[in-house]
């Protein structure tokens, strides 16, 4: 009797490819991303369209440090035009520059007002959890709620 070892079966082959390049699954995994955002991106032209090798998309490594810029930029709140736009720029192209200096100039008052309200809940909840009152009626916590809002 002949037994064969490591037969291993594969739903879908691996398209032949450079070694450099790599299959839509690896992009998502390795940058953290769905797969479905990879297309997305792709669709609205925040990333190029990948090199196709049996119909299958094969993106070069550089791809990773795209979706690690659209990441940063998103948690920043840029939009995806305001993205775009960060994407497009060249290396010495000085009105992208400013254009993203304008973006973050605008989104700072933004964020700074955020933080002053999370910092004013951050108070009350600490408040809040030391408070010993027997009933919502006693506790000075309510008494005044425009002190906590403003």
């Amino acid at each position: 009797m002949l037994v064969k070892v490591d037969l291993m079966s594969r739903a879908e082959p691996e398209p032949e490819a450079s070694p450099e390049s790599l299959p839509i699954g690896a992009v998502a995994r390795l940058s953290g991303k769905a797969p479905s955002s990879i297309r997305y991106y792709e669709e609205i032209g925040l990333l190029e369209a990948p090199e196709r090798i049996s119909g299958r998309r094969r993106y070069p490594p550089a791809v990773l440090r795209t979706l690690a810029v659209i990441e940063t930029a998103q948690r920043a709140g840029l939009s995806l035009d305001e993205i775009r736009l960060l994407l497009r720029a060249t290396p010495g192209d000085r009105a992208a520059t400013e254009q993203l200096r304008d973006v973050a100039e605008k989104k700072l008052p933004v964020l700074r007002e955020a933080i002053e309200r999370a910092e004013i809940v951050r108070r009350w909840l600490e408040d809040a959890a030391r408070c010993c009152c027997p009933t919502l009626d006693d506790c000075p916590l309510f008494e005044d709620p425009a002190r906590w809002w403003r």
